[in-house]
């Protein structure tokens, strides 16, 4: 298992990472044993959206020897009817959210996410009405590590990313979800109709949250990577099926992304997840499934996807542009983008135009002007 860190939070976390939705329907003894494998295989990070009292009592059960494992909780979320609802009472929220911490039995969580904000007005009236303040409060008393919020749209995303008091967003992430545009109804990215409209491309809000939250040290964590199942389909809104590895490796080359949480209802779906790890290169060509897609063009952009390797000189061409991108995306060359490109090995002052990149790259991006202007950017 290879661990990253989550933004500026320096919390160190599997790239494989647990969504809680599968594990509502288990008992004791199955939650244990999908638990266990998952934390044998390197799995430290679970996301629990879910205010359900029985689901917290299971988890924090399976991890309770496991100290070392981070539970990423949510705020307004609770539990009421035997239901999981959404809430922005402020007296529900903090109601909710403290029992959280009776359910789990500990005064800790590392992440406090303010749970699904997928609007900006309701962006704002979390930030002035109290719910962002209580989240404050938690942290500054100790009771949270990092805020954090949940959202399906961009727009959100990066005014969240913007704020100095959120260190995490927990966005949705998959090669099909961003070409859609911000939208209030997070349905709309479930609509197959939307995809079947003539040639789509990248969403520049949606490339821009990965941007901004990497210049920022923002750390992004994952759900939706499969789309809920729908990309593992020929019949989803991509035309052909992908691999849950494709659909990992995607997520996993976005600036900013630190974690994939997997939404696994059985050992089989862990399994599949885990598999990544031990992938081949050709298993995680989500290149290859991207160029196939119908009615959609990933022509002249840049999928981090490493086809421009190998480089006669050694320069990661990949790693190149994504800095490059970063500093164009900002108008300036933040200290924190320089010194990243500073360590690479080899940079782009080094390249001979020799166009074997250009050659290789499966969407027609000339990876020999990127390095010419990643040169002159950079000074080397």
């Amino acid at each position: 298992m290879k661990y990253r860190e989550l933004g500026r939070t320096k919390l160190k976390v599997s790239e494989i990472a647990l969504g809680c939705e599968g594990f509502q329907d288990k008992s004791q003894s199955e939650t244990n044993a999908l638990l266990s494998y998952a934390i044998e295989n390197g799995v430290n990070f679970m996301d629990m959206y879910s205010p359900n009292p029985t689901l917290h009592l299971h988890i924090a059960e399976a991890i309770r020897n496991h100290p070392d494992f981070l539970i990423q909780a949510h705020l307004c979320t609770i539990w009421r009817n035997g239901q999981y609802q959404v809430t922005r009472n402020l007296k529900e929220v903090i109601k909710g959210f403290e029992d959280y911490f009776t359910h789990f039995g500990v005064s800790y969580f590392p992440i406090g996410m303010i749970h699904y904000v997928d609007n900006l007005p309701l962006w704002e009236k979390i930030k002035k009405e109290g719910i962002l303040a209580y989240a404050k409060e938690c942290k500054k008393k100790g009771k949270i590590g990092h805020i954090g919020i949940s959202s399906h749209n961009p727009e959100v995303a990066l005014a969240a990313s913007e704020c100095e008091d959120i260190d995490v967003i927990m966005f949705s992430v998959n090669p099909c979800y961003d070409l859609m545009p911000a939208t209030e109804n997070v349905d709309d990215l479930f609509d197959l109709s939307k995809y079947q409209n003539g040639f789509l491309n990248l969403d520049p809000k949606r490339e821009a949250v990965y941007e901004e939250c990497a210049r920022r040290g923002v750390g992004i964590d994952v759900m939706k990577a499969y789309g809920g199942g729908e990309l593992l389909r020929a019949s989803g809104p991509a035309g052909v099926a992908l691999t849950p590895t494709e659909c990992i490796a995607y997520a996993l080359d976005r600036p900013a992304v630190a974690a994939i949480m997997v939404g696994a209802h059985s050992l089989e779906e862990i399994k599949d997840a885990l598999a990544y790890e031990k992938a081949s290169e050709q298993e995680r060509d989500y290149a290859r499934a991207l160029k196939s897609f119908p009615r959609i063009s990933w022509k002249g952009k840049c999928m981090y996807c490493g086809h421009c390797a190998p480089c006669p000189k050694g320069i990661s061409v990949a790693d190149v542009t994504k800095f490059l991108n970063l500093a164009k995306a900002e108008g300036e060359t933040r200290e924190t983008v320089q010194s990243h490109y500073d360590a690479l090995p080899h940079h782009a002052g080094e390249c001979i135009q020799c166009g074997a990149c250009n050659s290789r790259c499966p969407f027609a991006v000339d990876a020999m002007k990127n390095m010419l202007e990643a040169k002159e950017i950079f000074g080397k």
